[in-house]
């Protein structure tokens, strides 16, 4: 019996060697004994191979049996015989009565190849008091010949200048197979190719052949860091273990808080570590982050906190600067804020844990926090009011339609412009020298990093070329694929079925806490990804009780994000310089309570900047109802729009255009007679009327196959999914050519 790792069973192959293991013509008694023991071996327990069965191997192709005689198996009855060229080559063994069905066999991809002598101690088996110097069948690599072998061999040494032929039905010999297959002596697990667990493999939708070499290789290490799950992970990796070190001594240097005991009748806030990478614009690590956050939540409002507003840069605004440095060529930088948090005062009485990892430095101890800290609700508050009072004193124009937005104008016209979003800083705007003096004068408040041309901004991918600007979450959907389980996942053509329907009650629960965790990743993905945005918007219902049905829904998504995750936005240069609309609306699209679906897209100088996919508050009507309810959303959006374009004191071209599929609600918007129609919808009908006396918007009629927004308010099926994806302006640069 052999005990080996692969195994192949071929039933059309003589089971013995065409010359014993190990034999030699020149040692005339070990080729005598070897010789004896296979003639008294077959003699005396051939019976035991009569009665095998041998099984057939799972094998890609399919092998013919072995020719047989009176029916019964050729194995039977092989007869040994010297080849009348004993003196040139090897014994061999031949099968008189088979050889020619053998020679016209079609498993001709398999080749006989002795095992060497250190091998052949180890590939033996036990007849009686008897030992078999076991073989090796070695296969061919399909692709190198389709020329067969047969049981015949003979020894040919080849010239030095040319390689030995292949011959039909002829068995190659050791020296020859070295030649053609170098790799002939490695072991099987080497030899054989990778095998991929899954028939979707990653690699069949990711390409990096269409990116240029310096953001193939960003995009490359944005994967070759592994974040710890805790703090016990990361002190056991040097890098970690001193970007925590780093932040303790940052955090005692600014007397975040002192240690002392805890008052009788105070309680504490937990804390945790969160880790994370910051890159520079090469791609190269800026450093190793880690952030000491306190647990907000069991804050109580009135005792250790009260006053906790503060903005936060909205993504419509980052999109609509996108778009205006892709049309008017503007730099993007990209700035970072070491331990924003800590500038803020803190001016309520806050008590913390001793953060984990440190329980032996401070023992029984509590931390009173002196300084605001991340996660405290309200350190973003103590932040922003410190970071607005300094861009003021430096001239600076707070915005109003989005209040982390500052602007400057030089006397020539030229303007800088900088949006916060907590700690990350986006510099734009073409004064290059205010640009550079803006950097140097925050500085000096604050510990500020240059991290270059922006690229990776609050998990976004920025890819920027001649042609515009391309915004991706590619590593996102990695690491939630990663962490689902489905990277091998079979894709699917849409993010949900057109037929399905999904209603408030299900078949089985399913755990409440991970499907919420599950669908907020997906409402962060969206903001890059408008084509999920209508199912992301429907799974989000069933947060509270969610069942298998819901959760299946959103497997789905997953599995359409698996065919495309490099998928963005792209921020094309055009000749364009107005605002565009599409609204549109899905009358009592929902099974559960019959209201319907608003869904409207936005473009500023003719790239998509802000959408939406909403169920309506309340039950309408009729559809044109539904469609008056979504157009006054979409005007309400362009207004906004104007104002930060206002602000930037960008050209605008007026009225803006709302592209509407309903032409009743054109005309209710346009007639103010119908009052039947009108009188539960009086206070959008007045507030459109007004926007279309004053000039400000218009109302072109468009099909519903042209209406973009119709992607936003229901599942489509593939060819009009794909048809409205491309007017919504996605490409995928990681896509395979």
């Amino acid at each position: 019996m052999f005990v080996t790792m692969d195994v192949t069973f071929f039933e059309n192959k003589p089971f013995f060697d065409t010359h014993l293991q190990g034999g030699n013509l020149n040692e005339d008694s070990s080729q005598t004994e070897d010789m004896s023991f296979f003639n008294s071996f077959q003699t005396e327990d051939m019976s035991f191979f009569n009665n095998l069965s041998l099984p057939v191997s799972q094998s890609s192709k399919t092998y013919t049996s072995a020719p047989t005689k009176n029916g019964h198996d050729s194995l039977s009855n092989p007869t040994p015989v010297m080849s009348s060229e004993l003196g040139e080559s090897e014994p061999t063994f031949s099968h008189e009565e088979n050889n020619e069905n053998l020679e016209n066999n079609d498993n001709d991809d398999l080749i006989e190849m002795p095992q060497n002598n250190e091998s052949y101690k180890d590939n033996r088996f036990e007849a009686g008091n008897k030992t078999w110097k076991g073989k090796v069948f070695v296969r061919k690599n399909h692709k190198e010949s389709d020329e067969s072998t047969s049981q015949h061999c003979h020894e040919s040494e080849p010239g030095d200048d040319q390689l030995p032929k292949k011959r039909k039905g002829k068995s190659i010999s050791v020296s020859e197979s070295r030649i053609l297959y170098p790799d002939i002596d490695d072991l099987v697990a080497v030899r054989k190719p990778v095998r991929s667990c899954t028939k979707y493999p990653l690699s069949n939708f990711i390409s990096y052949s269409n990116l240029s070499s310096s953001f193939s290789a960003f995009t490359s290490k944005l994967s070759s860091v592994e974040i710890p799950k805790n703090v016990q992970v990361a002190l056991e990796v040097p890098k970690w273990r001193e970007a925590v070190l780093e932040e303790m001594k940052a955090l005692e240097k600014n007397k975040t808080w002192s240690v002392m005991t805890l008052p009788d009748g105070k309680k504490t806030v937990g804390c945790k570590w969160v880790f994370t990478v910051k890159y520079n614009s090469d791609g190269s690590i800026e450093r190793y982050k880690a952030r000491l956050v306190a647990k907000g939540f069991t804050q109580t409002y009135g005792i250790d906190y009260s006053e906790t507003f503060a903005p936060v840069a909205k993504l419509n605004t980052v999109r609509i600067l996108l778009s205006l440095a892709a049309n008017l060529d503007w730099p993007l930088h990209q700035l970072d804020v070491k331990n924003a948090f800590l500038n803020g005062d803190l001016e309520e009485e806050v008590y913390m844990d001793i953060p984990p990892g440190f329980e032996d430095k401070f023992g029984s101890n509590v931390c009173k926090l002196n300084k605001s800290l991340y996660g405290l609700k309200q350190s973003p508050r103590a932040w922003f009011e410190k970071f607005t009072y300094s861009m003021k004193k430096q001239g600076y124009i707070q915005g109003q339609a989005d209040h982390t937005l500052f602007t400057k104008f030089s006397q020539d016209g030229k303007i800088v412009v900088l949006i916060v979003y907590v700690d990350d800083i986006v510099l734009t705007g073409d004064d290059i020298v205010e640009m550079a003096r803006v950097k140097e004068k925050l500085a000096l408040d604050f510990e500020i990093k240059n991290l270059g041309s922006m690229r990776y901004f609050l998990g976004m991918e920025v890819a920027r070329s001649k042609d515009g600007i391309v915004v991706s979450q590619q590593k996102y959907i990695l690491d939630l694929l990663k962490e689902t389980g489905m990277s091998g996942c079979r894709p699917a053509d849409t993010p949900m079925d057109p037929n399905a329907k999904l209603w408030e009650e299900g078949s089985v629960p399913v755990d409440t806490g991970r499907y919420q965790r599950l669908v907020g990743k997906l409402i962060y993905l969206s903001h890059t990804r408008p084509d999920i945005a209508f199912s992301v918007s429907v799974v989000s219902q069933f947060m509270h009780s969610p069942f298998e049905e819901h959760l299946e829904a959103v497997y789905r998504i997953l599995r359409y994000l698996k065919a495309n995750p490099g998928k963005g936005l792209f921020f094309k240069k055009t000749n364009e310089r107005n605002v565009s609309i599409f609204t549109d609306a899905d009358w009592a699209g929902s099974v559960t309570d019959r209201r319907s679906t608003s869904g409207y897209c936005t473009y500023v100088w003719g790239n998509l900047v802000t959408w939406r996919s909403k169920k309506q508050g309340v039950v309408a009507r009729s559809s044109a109802e539904a469609e008056f309810r979504a157009m006054a959303q979409g005007i309400c959006e362009g207004l906004w729009i104007h104002r930060v374009l206002e602000e930037l004191k960008m050209k605008i071209e007026l009225p803006l255009k709302l592209y509407s599929d309903s032409k009743a609600a054109i005309s209710i918007a346009h007639n103010p007679v119908q009052h039947d129609r009108t009188k539960h919808i009086e206070i959008d009908r007045h507030f459109i009327k007004e926007k279309l006396d004053a000039g400000i918007i218009c109302l072109p009629f468009v099909t519903s196959s042209q209406q973009t927004a119709d992607i936003l308010t229901k599942s489509l099926a593939r060819p009009t999914f794909e048809h409205l994806i491309g007017k919504l302006g996605m490409i995928d640069i990681y896509a395979p050519t």
